[in-house]
């Protein structure tokens, strides 16, 4: 079934490209997804990578946009690969490729620094959504994973945060739309603002919670107790 084509991401009148790692240790899988990437003219393939190690090798000498990564893998597990990754790469995004949606290692690559996940199984048109999404620097948090960091926080608790850090209600609006996985777009028409005001606020956001994208942000907010789900 075909469906709406991705995103193109523009600079002037020029198409921007986006780099992609592709990480899965089985190789039709992989190769499959490579190849669907491939036939898209806004997503390249940058390269593939079998294992964790070859992973962070690939991505430190390639220096993709992206990184989609699978978990279960020999020799460095893929939430490790996501920290070694994420620590020298800070502008390169990782989307977890997953089976299934309630493994504690999804929460866990998420902590390690990833974008968010998708399940193997999702259409096509879903992939290519999230790797734009990504890309643009939101995240795909959904709401089994939210449930994981909610318990967490609950078990580790949370001391509140500095009287001249804390968030006006304005920008509480837009962090708990944020954490549903909301983009600007959406969050500017859920609260009648405009796009520019809600990429304000959430900036504002970044420095006072002293994060560098949404997924941190929701997750440091969750941890200090500032924002319950």
């Amino acid at each position: 079934m075909s469906g709406p084509a991705p995103p193109t991401r523009q600079r002037g009148s020029d198409i921007v490209t986006i780099r992609i790692l592709v990480v899965d240790d089985h190789p039709v899988v992989r190769e499959g997804i490579a190849a669907m990437l491939a036939r898209q003219p806004d997503l390249a393939v940058a390269g593939e990578a079998g294992d964790g190690l070859e992973a962070v090798e690939k991505a430190v000498a390639l220096r993709p946009d992206v990184v989609l990564m699978d978990l279960q893998m020999p020799r460095l597990d893929g939430v490790e690969a996501i920290r070694r990754i994420r620590a020298q790469l800070p502008k390169t995004q990782v989307i977890i490729l997953t089976t299934y949606d309630t493994d504690e290692l999804v929460f866990q690559g998420i902590q390690a620094g990833a974008r968010g996940f998708l399940l193997k199984d999702a259409p096509r048109e879903e992939l290519f959504r999230a790797v734009a999404a990504v890309h643009r620097g939101e995240s795909l948090l959904q709401p089994s994973v939210a449930a994981k960091l909610i318990d967490r926080v609950n078990q580790l608790g949370a001391a509140p945060p500095p009287a001249e850090d804390r968030l006006s209600d304005r920008e509480m609006d837009v962090l708990r739309l944020m954490a549903k996985g909301q983009p600007n777009k959406e969050i500017a028409q859920a609260l009648f603002i405009s796009e520019s005001t809600v990429k304000t606020h959430v900036a504002s956001i970044f420095q006072k919670l002293g994060v560098r994208d949404r997924t941190e942000a929701v997750t440091q907010a969750l941890q200090r107790g500032i924002l319950h789900l």
